[in-house]
């Protein structure tokens, strides 16, 4: 009998921490290709794909290049995308007339998308911003210098109907105003789109990690809209019980999905989501998010794969069914090896 020093435990929780074959059976959250949504920005023409300065390793895709990428996603196994537009400049207005064009750039890619791979889910963004030369989410009343809530939902409205009609999926409005669920939800089902899912972005904070995103898209607010703050439709970040009025509203009008927005400075706000609702849950890990681990990496200050896996199951940890990520081919790539 060794007479070493030995403590009189009869919990050792390390005993299953031990092995591989362990640790596997004692894992609580699963992170797989399917949990995982990749957002990708396309641009016009039939060009090379240009790439974002402040998003290392994410691009610009033409309606070609987004059809390889997404026949690579599937192989992958991740089943979903987000399309965000990057429109001419030319054809930006401050009422953002482009985005009720039934054939502007957004349109025409999920067309495309759904013809050529009618298996990958289509989410189709619906908010004004890239479409506005002023760069804020919905129309400016004259007046008040203020988003004018209701007339904007009107428009938003329309925009979820045309995407409905080219093949998306889901429509997800990122836009924050009032009531815009409900609307959305009415004008689908009376047009015969029942079907069509509806992913809000319910709590969407008012965030500084939304930056390499407004580059990706070029509508970064503009200095003529220096009046209106985000702030002004978007969420306090430091507000967590308004958060879920804004999710329980949402489920209210008829949601099938909510959303929380940023993903990982907001675990605790997702936790409290998930804890208040049985509807499937999205959280947008965002290009902020993304951008300030892929440069510490490349200074070589992080490991990348590691934080990449770690930020994501925190993620799903926290309440998370489904993640939008830009991580979100890497990541499949690193489990298909």
């Amino acid at each position: 009998m060794s007479d070493r020093f030995r403590l009189d435990l009869i919990r050792r929780p390390r005993r299953m921490r031990g092995s591989i074959a362990l640790r596997a059976l004692a894992n609580e959250t699963e992170l797989h290709a399917q949990h995982l949504i990749q957002p990708l920005f396309i641009i016009d023409g039939d060009g090379p794909a240009e790439s974002i300065q402040s998003m290392p390793g994410q691009l610009r895709l033409t309606i070609p290049l987004l059809l390889e990428e997404c026949r690579e996603l599937l192989s992958l196994g991740v089943c979903a995308v987000a399309l965000f537009p990057k429109i001419n400049v030319d054809l930006k207005s401050p009422n953002g007339s482009e985005a009720l064009n039934s054939d502007t750039l957004v349109i025409r890619a999920i067309r495309s998308l759904k013809s050529e791979l009618p298996e990958m889910a289509v989410i189709a963004d619906v908010a004004l911003d890239p479409y506005t030369t002023h760069g804020h989410d919905g129309l400016v009343d004259s007046l008040t210098r203020d988003l004018d809530n209701d007339a904007t939902v009107e428009i938003l409205a329309k925009m979820a109907v045309l995407a409905a009609e080219s093949g998306a999926d889901i429509v997800a409005p990122s836009d924050m105003m009032d009531g815009r669920v409900g609307a959305i939800r009415r004008a689908l089902d009376s047009n015969d789109f029942e079907k069509t899912a509806i992913m809000a972005y319910s709590a969407k904070f008012a965030s500084a990690f939304y930056g390499p995103f407004r580059e990706a898209v070029g509508s970064a607010a503009k200095a003529d809209a220096a009046s209106i703050n985000k702030l002004g439709y978007q969420l306090n970040p430091a507000n967590r019980r308004e958060a879920l009025i804004e999710c329980e509203l949402d489920e209210s009008e008829g949601a099938d999905i909510l959303m929380v927005k940023p993903a990982g400075p907001y675990l605790d706000v997702l936790r409290d989501v998930r804890e208040s609702t049985d509807l499937p849950l999205a959280a947008y890990q965002v290009s902020g998010e993304y951008a300030q681990i892929v440069a510490a990496a490349q200074n070589g200050w992080l490991d990348l794969d590691r934080c990449r896996y770690e930020s994501l199951i925190s993620i799903r940890r926290a309440g998370a069914d489904m993640i939008l990520t830009y991580f979100a081919k890497a990541y499949a790539q690193s489990i298909v090896k």
